[in-house]
């Protein structure tokens, strides 16, 4: 049965055609391996039309499949609109973005567990969307000493009481650069970067951080609180501890990672530091050296000895002014650089995230509903299933992709598409049965939803 299965990619869909598309594959850091994503980088519409093409079924029955992949996308579609209607509501008492009025007051305890089910929930839908989380205790192999825009960036990660970073896409970008010893001219070159970068975060109390610099640096609290409020110093006061933000980029170099934080400190970086250094003091040596004797005819000639100090002085504060124009200079690149990346924030980001999800899954469960229509299978099957599926993913549109079959199945027999028999063969409705079975769970949706009356009075459902 295996055999006959991954003998049969090409059936799943119409006949391949040839496609210049390159797999996107996982370049978290260049020396390591590359490793396929579960993301399939291609329209539903796109894998729809090529998947009902009619020779690729049997008389006639293109227009079946076509109406019940049409059914199930609304469907699909429709599920995550109720999830993220619970969703909404959860996040809303952390909402930095909320104009409505304030109705209800919630306890430390209420807000411990609405901040939790806000962080599980927006992970599973990242998860559903196909992306890829980047563990924050290892985020240090991808924080680089210097960024794609040449800046040199700081990131203190422990002043996050809650933090999730995913990708999706990742990938290289061909551009030019002038190189210096190649006398100026432009040189092709490679930069990593992530189609797309999620970032969910939440700032620890300010009290939660101070007694934490205490444990860990044994300082007494006013040491510790000068350290914080430094740290702080750096993040926009409009930022709040007791709110949730999530943000959502496109395109982003895996070496500026680090922008997308909000307590970014831009350090100087070392050509930056010799070049001020050598000309600051170069510029103080000179004006000193020439102040000085200036000052020794003080007593014959004191305006000449006022004029030379007050010389030396306008050199110190010019100099004073290109470190500060420099670091200005700095955080104009950064902030230029993150307003072309920047797709979606916070709750935008939350339906963005819920859109991309239903569609990964309808993806994947047209895929998969195409094989088991076709060929017979059990469980046992399910990896040369997944293996023709990847198989014509290559053929068809040049796809490098990790499919995800379990989760695909599981949502089918969730929904009483695809049953497993007494013989344990994987056997899924007819098309026009299977666009029938979803009309009528649509009509009962409504009628089996929770008693309206049983959180009467309250915000937040159970």
């Amino acid at each position: 049965m295996a055999d006959t299965v991954a003998g049969h990619a090409n059936t799943i869909g119409a006949p391949p055609a040839a496609t210049s598309s390159t797999p996107l594959l996982d370049v978290l850091a260049p020396e390591e391996q590359r490793q396929k994503e579960r993301f399939l980088p291609i329209t539903r519409f796109a894998l729809i039309d090529r998947l009902t093409n009619p020779e690729a079924w049997p008389p006639g029955q293109h227009l079946e499949v076509r109406r019940f992949f049409r059914f199930l996308d609304y469907w699909r579609q429709q599920q995550y609109g109720r999830k993220m209607l619970g969703l909404q509501q959860a996040y809303e008492p952390f909402s930095p973005d909320s104009d409505l009025l304030v109705t209800r007051t919630y306890t430390d305890a209420e807000r411990r567990i609405l901040q939790k089910r806000v962080v599980r929930e927006v992970g599973g839908l990242l998860a559903q969307a196909n992306y890829e989380r980047i563990d924050p205790s290892q985020v240090e192999m991808i924080l680089t000493k210097e960024s794609h825009y040449g800046l040199d960036l700081f990131v203190d990660l422990k002043a996050f009481e809650e933090l999730l970073i995913y990708y999706r896409g990742a990938s290289t970008r061909r551009e030019e650069k002038r190189v210096l010893i190649k006398f100026g001219r432009k040189q092709e070159f490679d930069v990593p970067i992530f189609r797309r970068l999620f970032v969910l975060f939440k700032l620890k109390p300010e009290a939660q951080r101070v007694a934490e610099i205490m444990a860990e640096d044994r300082c007494d609290r006013e040491t510790a609180e000068k350290r914080v409020r430094k740290l702080r110093s750096l993040i926009p006061p409009e930022v709040k501890t007791d709110q949730i933000y999530m943000k959502l980029f496109k395109n982003m170099p895996r070496s500026d990672i680090e922008m997308i934080f909000p307590n970014t400190r831009v350090r100087f970086r070392m050509l930056d530091k010799i070049k001020l250094g050598v000309t600051g003091g170069a510029g103080l040596g000179m004006g000193a050296f020439g102040a000085a004797g200036k000052i020794a005819l003080a007593a014959t000639n004191p305006i000449a000895a006022a004029g030379a100090v007050a010389g030396l002085g306008g050199i110190v504060f010019r100099q004073a002014m290109n470190f500060m124009n420099q670091r200005q200079r700095y955080m104009v690149v950064m902030a230029q650089n993150l307003y072309f990346h920047a797709m979606a924030d916070n709750r935008g980001a939350m339906i963005k995230l819920a859109d991309r999800a239903a569609e990964e899954d309808i993806k994947e469960e047209v895929l998969l509903y195409s094989v088991l229509a076709k060929e017979t299978a059990r469980r046992s099957d399910l990896k040369a299933v997944d293996a023709a599926i990847e198989e014509y993913l290559s053929k068809a549109f040049g796809i490098s992709s990790d499919f995800d079959i379990s989760d695909a199945l599981e949502r089918l027999v969730h929904d009483g598409i695809v049953a497993e028999g007494a013989d344990g063969v994987l056997r899924c409705l007819p098309p026009r049965d299977a666009a029938l079975h979803l009309d009528a769970m649509w009509d009962k949706f409504l009628d089996n939803l929770p008693d309206p009356t049983r959180g009467e009075g309250r915000e937040i459902e159970d």
